[in-house]
């Protein structure tokens, strides 16, 4: 059991860290897309850098952004409200942590098979996206695999939490 749980750590890790090469990839595409419709606008047309695909690229990359990060977030992700806690025993703390973590990975698991009958749908019809004309259904499969992810990362961090509130 450890061996898996660390797994998906070291998973949800990785995952984290692509989640934050998106980010400056949407703050760089965001860069030269303002810089390049400037260009475009001060020279009144006449030199023309700006590129197709931007909206997407940034779009898809905050998916990406939110769905990678998700599942390491899971363990330390929590707001815990003292006055609503601050009389309950350590114990019981430990077990509403499990119960509200366990809730992320039925979020996920819920995502998950949405996202998979999406894949299925749009892998039938072809559907792509308008400007860059990548397949939807790449785009939700990445999507499912990174929900299946947070699924399972929120149902290991729960039954931790359940084992080291039990003692």
């Amino acid at each position: 059991m450890r061996m898996i749980m660390d797994a998906a750590r070291k998973l949800a890790f990785y995952m984290h860290w692509i989640s934050g090469v998106l980010l400056i990839i949407m703050m760089v595409t965001i860069l030269l897309d303002v810089m390049t419709r400037a260009v475009f606008g001060a020279t009144a047309g006449n030199l023309d850098l700006t590129f197709n695909g931007g909206v997407e690229i940034v779009s898809y990359s905050l998916l990406f952004c939110i769905m990678f990060s998700l599942p390491y977030s899971v363990r330390r992700g929590q707001v815990i409200v003292d006055l609503f806690t601050g009389a309950l025993s350590e114990r019981l703390k430990g077990a509403l942590a499990g119960v509200y973590t366990l809730g992320f990975g039925l979020l996920g698991f819920g995502m998950c098979v949405k996202l998979a009958e999406a894949v299925e749908r749009l892998s039938l019809s072809g559907e792509t996206t308008q400007d860059l004309l990548i397949p939807m259904n790449y785009i939700y499969a990445v999507a499912a695999f990174a929900a299946g992810v947070l699924a399972l990362r929120g149902l290991l961090v729960a039954i931790q939490q359940f084992i080291d509130s039990g003692r």
